[in-house]
């Protein structure tokens, strides 16, 4: 049996993963803890065989006088906990790290392969590149570094753009029809994912998404269906939205382009075990079902 310390108890990952993995308990033993305080300083890790860190500040802000508290939380206080997990003989850490070390999304269609050099365009984006950084220098046969860059993660409880576009299609009888493509991934896909790169003892850099691209419009759309009502999808706002895209970031940050390569999202045993219906279903319905 393995033995788990997630960071970042009260996060929406961090919890869904405590979850998936608990319905597997002759395989893992799991414990969350919070690292809102200094206590962790006083914990020994060296129980567990898996740190998965999730402890983090998650939204983006451009308020300047974030940006210190960005790098303390995101940056130094990721590679401190590395460091101790790997003093206490910790085998395996595992970063969430973002899409977003790769700029913002934008009107152009932007493919992400891996030839892509990371180019944060904020101190959210800047601060999760340079804890990379900073873990990355501590791998070794022995202790396993696991980067995570997953694209916007949705489903069932989730927090960000997702619940904002869910209330959208309970409400607006039309929506914009804009051409645009996303990575997105839901949770159930990265949860699974989680799980086979620690059966695997994995280390490295990954780039989990779900299977197909997203649509922002359609995506709406398919929302409305699933909870029985109906969204018109309509081109005819789409002059106005694209006059004022390059002035409000919202517009972009909602219909823009941002997307991985497939390929590099591949992984020797399949993970992505949602669709994008059947994962709106879920993210949606209380059961799952219709």
């Amino acid at each position: 049996m393995k033995k788990i310390l997630i960071t970042g108890k009260n996060s929406y990952v961090g919890k869904s993963v405590e979850k998936w993995l608990g319905n597997y308990p002759d395989r893992y033993s799991i414990d969350s803890i919070s690292l809102r305080d200094d206590s962790c300083k006083e914990m020994n890790f060296s129980e567990y065989d898996v740190l998965f860190h999730v402890a983090g500040i998650a939204h983006v802000s451009s308020d300047p006088k974030m940006e210190e508290k960005y790098y303390k939380v995101n940056r130094d206080l990721t590679i401190n906990v590395a460091k101790k997990a790997k003093a206490n003989g910790i085998k395996q850490f595992i970063f969430m790290s973002s899409i977003i070390v790769y700029g913002d999304s934008s009107k152009e269609k932007k493919i992400i392969d891996k030839t892509t050099i990371p180019r944060p365009s904020n101190f959210y984006g800047n601060s999760k590149l340079q804890a990379e950084k900073g873990i990355t220098t501590l791998k070794s046969d022995e202790f396993k570094v696991v980067i995570l860059r997953p694209p916007m993660i949705y489903g069932k409880g989730s927090k960000g753009n997702y619940p904002k576009l869910a209330n959208a299609s309970r409400k607006l009888p039309l929506f914009p029809d804009i051409d645009n493509q996303r990575s997105m991934i839901h949770i159930d896909n990265l949860c699974e994912f989680i799980k086979l790169i620690i059966e695997n003892e994995e280390s490295g850099l990954f780039f989990p998404q779900n299977t197909e691209y997203v649509k922002t419009s359609e995506m709406v759309r398919l929302i409305a269906e699933v909870n029985g009502g109906k969204v018109i999808l309509t081109k005819i706002f789409n002059p106005i939205l694209k006059l004022i895209g390059t002035k409000v970031g919202l517009i972009n940050k909602v219909f823009g382009n941002l997307i991985y390569e497939k390929s590099m999202s591949k992984y020797k045993v399949d993970y992505q075990i949602r669709d994008l219906r059947k994962s709106l279903e879920l993210s949606e319905l209380e059961s799952g079902q219709k």
